[in-house]
């Protein structure tokens, strides 16, 4: 479901460095976006980092995010991604989303490559979403990677597959490598695309960090739309300062 009232209408000036981006989109043939935790912050979710409320204050995200802290403890880790699975399943996709969404329908190949575990971009209407990090309300098992849907047939915590394994989060750990399949697909969009949108990313995780370098090699633009920059500024070609909310819907309306 999308927010009340979003929609994707201008809501940001048009400055030099928007107009600058609009030139650089208007024409593409074939657009790539990636797009990190800033994007789904401004759906009101916090940063992995920011996550924990009081009740997980004194435990640290990187500890139970890995194939050892599920070893160790699979009943709080369990426990730990139910409270941010709801936590996530109140949020809602906001402008950004939705002008992606309606820029996606209307082009020749536009792809979205996102970090983000939390589902908004399918939400929003995007069909071309590769969620490279996996999605929180998928599950598969620890030992054979089976996957697995609710409701479960116990209230264990965490649950068993039919294999015997217990259940796990569909997401990517500290640690673990991406699908390949999901892989080879981002390298192939960003090997033929014209340009690259660089979307609330630190640009720190790899291998999302070099997805930027990837498509300057290939010979497409790179613009990258954040609050702050970021260490993948310098390589953009045209750095738009704003957040996502705002400035996509701007940028979409403006290439129509």
């Amino acid at each position: 479901m999308v927010a009340a009232g979003a929609q994707a209408e201008p809501g940001a000036p048009v400055t030099n460095e928007l107009a600058q981006a609009v030139e650089m989109l208007r024409g593409a043939q074939r657009i790539v976006v990636t797009t990190g935790a800033g994007m789904s912050k401004e759906s009101g979710i916090p940063t992995f980092r920011d996550a924990p409320n009081a009740l997980w204050a004194n435990y640290d995200p990187q500890a139970l995010a890995t194939r050892d802290g599920f070893r160790r403890d699979p009943a709080l880790v369990w426990r730990w991604y139910a409270d941010r699975r709801a936590m996530i399943a109140q949020a809602q996709p906001h402008a950004g989303h939705v002008a992606l969404a309606q820029w996606e329908a209307r082009a020749h190949t536009f792809v979205v490559l996102t970090q983000n575990i939390d589902g908004l971009h399918a939400a929003a209407g995007s069909k071309h979403v590769i969620e490279l990090h996996g999605n929180i309300f998928r599950y598969k098992c620890f030992d054979r990677d089976h996957p697995a849907r609710e409701p479960f047939a116990s209230g264990e915590t965490p649950p068993h597959c039919a294999c015997g394994s217990l259940l796990r989060p569909d997401v990517v750990w500290f640690g673990e490598m991406l699908q390949p399949a999901h892989l080879d697909a981002a390298y192939h969009a960003l090997a033929h695309c014209d340009v690259l949108l660089v979307v609330g990313t630190s640009g720190l995780v790899y291998p999302a960090a070099g997805f930027a370098a990837e498509a300057k090699a290939a010979g497409a633009h790179v613009v990258e739309i954040n609050p702050e920059p970021t260490p993948l500024s310098e390589l953009a070609d045209v750095f738009v300062p704003g957040g996502a909310m705002s400035v996509l819907p701007a940028l979409a309306a403006q290439i129509r």
